[in-house]
């Protein structure tokens, strides 16, 4: 089917509500080698509003329509109309059962939406408009139906059929086929439709609700992963009690599915009670997941779990809404997840994120609000904007609000609208009703794009320290001009000693609203100013000396900060400083200025290598706790170029790449028997565990070897990294040897390629420990283009896996600066070919691939010029999909920063 060389784009101020309901949906899939016929009976009843003789538009694509009747008389050529997107049905009564029989092709959907094969197992991804490549239907998700599903199957070769909800029938035919019913009780969206099908091995559990229910837990996956399902069932029952415990949420179903997919393009996906995963977030073992692994599939698992309420029995009622059940979800995942393990570093992890990718977005052609405006293909817009900083934004109203009155909004959210398709308006409404809190002005951070600024005078007189914060937002594309939004601004003050001076005793004025925030376990107290102007005004009173300021703790705004404070206060606060995300800020404000004064050509100052000697000096002398470790870990690791890049306005990328280099090297060589010593204070205790202990420890023992390899000679490096490869018991120590191992130039070639070649030969049948063996390599700053294109064509590199693709293409363009960013184009042009070719089979993926391409107006002119041309070779292409259509255009459009 040719596309549509400029496709429409769909507004928000266009939503009109569907002129019919679709009360329940029938349908019936008999699978056969190369297509599968879907019939479908739709129960539909037209809207109270809609007129008699509306037509009634059904969604399609790529779809043989075999048949059609209404009310069980087949319709003639002059009472239907079909094209390329849809299937328009006239004369309708006004209560009709529609019935369907649609051909689709599963094996031949490199797209990897709707109903595809993957591997030996059919499975769906309907998220966010797969379901029309099913069947003909109003394929949006404020059309919520009932939902009965029937699989046919030759048993021997799909021993497993699943769908949503309870299984009611399973028989063997007379031809000998299966066949299973499955039937959902909740009305649903069909984004929200699964079906696998397939020769899978099953880990069973269970689990007792709060009321007393006993539901069916099910992982399945291909039988040579089952393996690896365990640490999976077990973060699920965590995460069913916790959302209990911190929400009231009680699962509804009596049972729960997983199924492990190998071809996904995504992570995961919340359909009612059967999830369809990337087996990326549900696979873990010692050999096969690093301990980040291990958290993601947590946090994911966590995820999806918790989209059972906000998500599935609480939809959005557009695509426009999407953070209302992502940006929503981000954030319960995320306390999750700070419950488990820890609350700061949950905390440092997400932030670097934001600052590091969302910031990067905010700041570009592809900016966009929380809450979009339009959209031309709305796979391109499962964003961090839509994602990260929508959990920020839901995290700033449990900071306004406080816990109580939060928990009591989303109570009365899930109560309201349960079983409803509703919008951000509808949520922010929900806890403003519940909280007593004006929250009017709130809503603008769902409406307004870009990262606001805060700007923070102070001055210190007579006793009394005045803050003057004011706040601002760059244009971006779309939005000139910017109104000022409500911002949580905590605050804290430290003595000269580092003791929290808020208290009862604080005399304050403020223009806006400032409340005192009692101390949070580890922490101290804290100053909330709620700003809502332009430009606010804080003023303590009656302070003997002038206090250091503990600005934005706990990041309690997705905002930039100008704040110019002197380099020893700042390193006070990064020793003293009672809240972790402060502390650990003011070392990365610290780092970024340094890295700054290197690339105009300073030395590295030795007042930084003292307050990383410091820093080593207490992890060497730290107790064997978790949180601690963690925290230590995480100060000693700098930050990596994407990070800088956010920091800084138009770069030199390759002087940024010497900048970084040049510290890190300086703080090996000033502490090297430091390092040495830290590393080996921090051995394995033990056999492998994936338990928040041990991998503080692992944390805390790569840091030292990050900072101590760059030091060695090439001999000692070797025997270190060597050493370090061949004793680990795990993913996470051997990642961390390769890792080094791809780094450092004065390590041998032949070495490299030995240990390499070694990790490959033991884990080539694993295909997420390939990636992984992908993904280092194409990071390394020593791969150049011509050696990723090298990669491509080894015979484990699949080009229709999205794991792969992102193993090899991603990481090439996103980690591995030095030579994606080199300054003969071939980086750039390398991406463009590939983009190019992938947009034919799966666009998604090259819409998503093609993004790095997108920053051309943040590098020097030379690399500028370079990254333009290939852009605009890509967007020439003959047959652009709408995905890579409208991330092309848009980054070409006029900046309007400019």
């Amino acid at each position: 089917m040719p596309r549509d060389p400029n496709p429409r784009a769909i507004n928000l101020v266009d939503y009109q509500k569907p002129e019919y309901a679709i009360e329940e949906t029938i349908l019936r899939f008999e699978i056969g080698d190369g297509s599968t016929d879907v019939s479908s009976l739709l129960r539909i009843r037209r809207a109270p509003e809609t007129p008699p003789g509306t037509a009634l538009r059904l969604h399609g694509q790529d779809l043989s329509l075999l048949s059609i009747a209404v009310d069980g008389v087949p319709l003639g050529r002059n009472q239907y109309q079909v094209d390329g997107h849809s299937l328009t049905l006239f004369d309708l009564p006004e209560q009709a059962e529609v019935s369907l029989v649609t051909r689709i092709h599963p094996e031949a959907n490199t797209a990897l939406e709707g109903l595809y094969k993957s591997g030996g197992m059919y499975c769906t991804q309907c998220e966010a408009e797969g379901f029309r490549r099913i069947t003909y239907y109003q394929d949006r998700p404020d059309v919520l139906a009932r939902f009965s599903t029937t699989i046919v199957a030759d048993p021997m070769r799909y021993p497993v059929l699943l769908s949503n909800g309870n299984p009611v029938r399973d028989r063997i035919l007379a031809d000998g086929r299966r066949e299973v019913t499955w039937e959902d009780p909740f009305p649903k969206p069909s984004y929200l439709f699964a079906l696998v099908a397939g020769d899978l091995a099953l880990l069973e559990d269970e689990f007792v609700t709060a009321s007393g229910r006993t539901v069916a837990l099910r992982i399945y996956s291909e039988p040579h992963n089952i393996g690896q399902c365990g640490y999976a069932m077990e973060s699920l029952k965590r995460a069913m009690r916790w959302d209990e415990e911190a929400f009231g949420r009680e699962y509804d179903l009596d049972i729960y599915m997983i199924v492990a997919v190998e071809d996904f393009n995504m992570g995961a996906m919340e359909n009612k009670g059967l999830n369809i995963f990337n087996t990326s977030a549900t696979l873990a073992s010692p050999d096969t997941a690093t301990d980040a692994s291990y958290q993601r599939v947590e946090g994911i698992v966590a995820h999806e779990y918790f989209h059972n309420w906000s998500g599935n029995r609480v939809t959005c009622r557009d695509w426009f809404q999407l953070s209302l059940k992502e940006g929503f979800t981000v954030f319960r995942d995320a306390e999750f997840s700070s419950d488990m393990h820890s609350r700061t570093m949950k905390r440092i992890e997400d932030v670097t994120l934001l600052r590091s990718v969302q910031f990067a977005e905010d700041a570009g052609p592809l900016a966009h609000p929380i809450r979009p405006d339009s959209y031309i293909e709305i796979s391109n817009f499962y964003t961090p904007t839509v994602y990260e900083k929508g959990a920020e934004v839901v995290r700033m109203l449990h900071t306004l609000l406080g816990p109580e009155k939060f928990r009591q909004g989303c109570d009365l959210y899930f109560d309201r609208h349960d079983g409803s398709a509703v919008t951000t308006e509808d949520f922010v409404a929900a806890l403003a009703d519940a909280s007593g809190v004006d929250l009017g002005q709130f809503q603008r951070w769902y409406e307004q794009a870009g990262t606001p600024l805060l700007t923070v005078e102070e001055s210190f007189s007579d006793g009394s320290l005045q803050l003057r914060i004011s706040q601002s937002c760059p244009p971006t594309p779309g939005q000139t001009a910017k109104a000022p939004l409500h911002i949580p601004v905590m605050l804290g003050l430290l003595d000269a000693d580092g003791g929290d001076l808020a208290g009862a005793g604080l005399q304050l004025q403020a223009t806006d609203p400032v409340v005192l925030r009692p101390a949070q376990p580890g922490g101290g107290d804290s100053l909330l100013l709620s700003l809502r102007s332009a430009e606010a005004t804080v003023t303590v009173h009656g302070l003997s000396a002038k206090p250091r300021v503990s600005m934005l703790r706990g990041f309690s705004a997705p905002v930039r900060v100008n704040y110019p404070r002197a380099p020893g206060e700042l390193a006070f606060l990064a020793v003293h400083d009672s809240d972790g995300f402060a502390r650990w800020d003011a070392l990365q404000t610290l780092v970024v200025d340094e890295v700054r004064r290197l690339q105009d050509g300073g030395e590295v100052d030795g007042n930084l290598l003292s307050l990383f000697g410091d820093i080593l000096a207490d992890a060497l002398r730290a107790p064997d706790a978790a949180e601690q470790k963690f925290m230590l870990a995480t100060m000693l690791r700098l930050p990596d170029e994407n990070y800088l890049l956010e920091q800084f306005g138009q770069v030199d990328i390759g002087a940024l790449c010497d900048a970084l280099d040049t510290l890190h090297h300086a703080l090996a060589r000033q502490h090297q028997e430091g390092w040495r010593a830290l590393y080996q204070a921090n051995q394995p205790v033990g056999a492998f565990a994936p338990d928040a202990a041990a991998m503080a420890r692992r944390a805390l023992r790569h840091a030292a070897l990050a900072l101590l390899a760059p030091c060695l000679s090439g001999a000692d490096a070797e025997a270190l990294l060597g050493s370090h490869y061949r004793r680990g018991d795990n993913l996470t120590d051997r990642r961390g040897a390769l890792l080094e191992v791809g780094r450092h130039r004065h390590i041998g070639s032949d070495f490299r390629q030995g240990l390499f070649d070694d990790f490959y030969h033991h884990w080539r049948h694993e295909a997420l420990v390939v990636n992984v063996w992908f993904s280092l390599q194409a990071s390394s700053p020593l791969t150049t283009a011509a050696a990723a294109r090298a990669l491509a064509a080894h015979p484990a590199f699949d080009g229709r896996n999205p794991n792969k693709l992102r193993a090899l293409y991603g990481a090439f363009s996103r980690q591995n600066h030095r030579n994606f960013h080199a300054l003969d184009g071939s980086g750039y042009a390398f991406l463009g070919e590939v983009v190019t070719a992938l947009d034919q089979r799966n666009p998604s993926m090259a819409a998503n691939l093609a993004k790095p391409l997108t920053r051309w107006r943040r590098y020097d002119q030379a690399r500028s010029r370079l990254l333009r041309e290939v852009l605009l070779q890509v967007a020439g292409g003959e047959r652009l999909s709408p995905d890579l259509y409208e991330v092309v255009t848009k980054s070409l459009a006029e900046d309007p920063q400019s």
